[in-house]
C-alpha cells in the first residue's frame, strides 16, 4: 500500500462522521459527475464509482463515491464508512430501497443492490485488501460487519 493510502487508512476512521467529511464526500461525487468520470474517479490508486441511491426517508436522490470491484457482470463495493460505528447513508438507502444507479467510468448503470453471501464475501474480500489494503485496517477497527454489497445489474 502507497504511503498515502496508509495514512489515509489511518485517519479517515477518525474522519468519518465529523463537520466536513459529507461535504467532502459530495463535493468529490459532484466532481466525479460533472465530469462524466473524467476527474475523481480514481483515488489512492484505485477505481471510484458514484452510487445513486433514494433517501430513505427523503425520496431524494444521494450521490456517494467509493471504492468498488468490478466482477464479470456485477460490480461490488464495502459499507465500511471508514469503520465507523454507524453503517454509510447509502447502505441504510439501498437496504431501504434496492434500486439505485452507479456511474462507472462515465456510464451510467442501472443497478440492484444487495448484501453479499458468505461465499461471494470470501471470494470477494481478497480482491478489496489487493486494491486498497486500508479495508483490513478498518476491519480490525470496526465494531460492526462491513458488509460487502453486490451491485446486480438491472
Amino acid at each position: 500500500m502507497s504511503r498515502l493510502a496508509e495514512t489515509y487508512a489511518k485517519v479517515s476512521p477518525k474522519l468519518a462522521g465529523r463537520p466536513g467529511s459529507a461535504a467532502a464526500s459530495r463535493a468529490h461525487a459532484w466532481l466525479v459527475r460533472r465530469s462524466n468520470g473524467r476527474l475523481g474517479r480514481r483515488m489512492l490508486g484505485s477505481d471510484v464509482l458514484v452510487l445513486r441511491t433514494t433517501g430513505r426517508r427523503s425520496g431524494q436522490t444521494r450521490d456517494a463515491p467509493m471504492f468498488y470491484v468490478d466482477e464479470p457482470g456485477t460490480l461490488a463495493v464495502v459499507a465500511s464508512n471508514a469503520a465507523a460505528p454507524k453503517p454509510p447513508a447509502w447502505w441504510l438507502n439501498l437496504q431501504a430501497e434496492p434500486e439505485a444507479e452507479a456511474l462507472v467510468r462515465g456510464t451510467w448503470r442501472r443497478v440492484r443492490g444487495r448484501r453479499a453471501t458468505d461465499a461471494e464475501r470470501k471470494a470477494l474480500w481478497p480482491q478489496f485488501v489487493a486494491m486498497y489494503a486500508g479495508y483490513d485496517h478498518y476491519r480490525s477497527i470496526a465494531t460492526r460487519e462491513l458488509p460487502v454489497v453486490v451491485l446486480e445489474p438491472r
